[in-house]
């Protein structure tokens, strides 16, 4: 089935697969390319800085598996060595993704991200407020203290529409299938089906970092 077509549902789970929990990964087992995580046929540019190893989570917010599996990715982050930078990416396998790719970039735009960004995941899978349309994304902004105009204006910028272009061409650059995914060092890819869970797929970007780091 072609991506842009999955139901909402089918979308999160082709890449998820199982959350899982971190102690049933596996025991000192090298992860296999074409198994666990495969290489890109082509490089994918990176925004990290030199010397940095960037890390993309691809995402979309109203995908229960990415809601369950932020505060695993949370927690993996705040261990992060120095050299190595996590960037999330929003996705839109259909256009009617896009509002909430906006609403990423306008937090973002806003300074707002790190304030708001599991505000946005909590409203939608525990507070069931529905955020897909921009009035609804509107009143969500509006109910979080923040300017309704001014997020409105951000929001139809050229700007935020210019990211999230470019975050619709990265994720067909990574060839994500489903979300959660992880993209490494703009040269692999793993998600939860491919590595198992996604606390997995976090082993396996443990392992690929490791590996861009050898042929810097």
């Amino acid at each position: 089935m072609n991506r842009r077509e999955f139901s909402a549902g089918t979308a999160c789970l082709v890449a998820a697969a199982g959350l899982g929990l971190p102690h049933l990964a596996w025991a000192q087992k090298k992860p296999e390319e074409g198994q666990e995580y495969k290489a890109l046929d082509k490089r994918v540019p990176v925004e990290a800085p030199a010397g940095k190893v960037e890390v993309i989570e691809f995402f979309w917010y109203s995908c229960p598996h990415c809601n369950a599996f932020e505060p695993q990715l949370t927690a993996w982050s705040k261990k992060l060595p120095q050299d190595v930078v996590l960037r999330r990416v929003p996705i839109a396998f259909r256009d009617d993704f896009v509002p909430q790719q906006r609403l990423f970039y306008t937090l973002e735009a806003m300074g707002k991200l790190d304030e708001l960004h599991a505000k946005v995941f909590d409203a939608i899978h525990v507070q069931k407020q529905p955020t897909a349309k921009e009035d609804q994304i509107l009143a969500w902004a509006e109910k979080n203290g923040l300017n309704r105009a001014k997020f409105q204006e951000i929001y139809n910028s050229f700007s935020v529409s210019t990211k999230a272009r470019k975050a619709s061409q990265l994720q067909d650059a990574f060839k994500v299938e489903g979300v959660p995914a992880l993209g490494i060092a703009g040269r692999w890819y793993t998600d939860g089906t491919m590595a198992g869970n996604m606390p997995k797929a976090l082993l396996v970007t443990d392992y690929l970092i490791a590996e861009a780091r050898k042929s810097r």
